[in-house]
């Protein structure tokens, strides 16, 4: 049973120890059970270590691998408990497989595929999954689920991806199978207002996010209206807070409300090229 907002540790990565700290404590006010978290995250391993150790029992914990082999993919797990301080993991998940040609790296004679079921063998992994980005994800992701019955999938949606007909229609499909076998569903780049360009970057993320309270309503509201376990939050502490509040206050949108969101799809640049 996951809280609908899923913590992206990514948000503390870049900062101290206090301060890191200080977010985990307002999630566990919040009552958020579910953690994301990945060695590409700047610090984010070691800032949550402290934390696990007191609150392990608490929260179910989601780890990745970018790597593609089994020997380095298995080595960057052992190097994740150890940085996390833990003895064992919730999910294990591929990371970032954006294309076919990923995905046969992964599922080759000694790829990183082996790894993640000789974890869950080992009971360092209860649940293995796999991640993916940019525009290809939903149908990358379909392809690995007809391979291999993994137990979540993690990938981008957000109202401006649902009003491109490719995306859409590759995303409903994969949402159906999603839906039919229970796979867990968890959802990113929900509060992407676009690319940020040649303007200064004022948050953490690498998109320009949505940063007042109203449109990161709208769009959480968007992502859970759909068939979905629940939306990541976005990269930056700062966001957190205008998150969680708009979550407490979910509401469904109706077809109407979403239709009316979809009109203004096109005010909007796609952070994917």
């Amino acid at each position: 049973m996951s809280t609908v907002v899923i913590f992206g540790s990514f948000a503390i990565g870049q900062l101290t120890q206090k301060e890191a700290d200080d977010v985990m404590e307002q999630l566990l006010e919040y009552g958020v059970n579910h953690i994301d978290v990945a060695p590409s995250y700047h610090d984010a391993e070691l800032r949550l270590g402290p934390w696990l150790e007191k609150h392990r029992d608490h929260c179910f914990l989601g780890c990745k691998t970018l790597m593609r082999t089994r020997q380095d993919a298995r080595e960057e797990l052992h190097r994740s408990l150890k940085r996390l301080r833990v003895g064992s993991f919730d999910l294990y998940q591929l990371h970032a497989v954006t294309t076919m040609e990923e995905l046969d790296k992964c599922f080759a004679p000694g790829g990183a595929v082996e790894a993640l079921l000789e974890a869950r063998d080992e009971g360092l992994t209860r649940y293995v999954g796999i991640t993916s980005h940019g525009l290809q994800a939903p149908a990358v992701e379909l392809t690995a689920l007809e391979r291999f019955d993994f137990d979540s999938v993690l990938f981008p949606l957000n109202f401006k991806l649902w009003s491109d007909p490719t995306y859409r229609q590759d995303t409903t499909a994969l949402l159906q199978v999603t839906s039919e076998r229970d796979v867990g569903t968890m959802i990113i780049k929900t509060f992407a207002r676009g690319p940020w360009g040649e303007q200064k970057q004022r948050y953490h993320t690498w998109y320009e996010p949505f940063d007042e309270a109203e449109s990161i309503e709208r769009a959480l509201r968007f992502t859970l209206s759909q068939p979905v376990t629940g939306a990541i939050s976005a990269g930056d502490a700062q966001l957190l807070p205008m998150i969680l509040d708009a979550a407490e206050r979910f509401q469904p949108m109706s077809d109407a409300e979403q239709v009316d969101l979809l009109a203004t799809a096109s005010s909007y640049e796609q952070i994917f090229t």
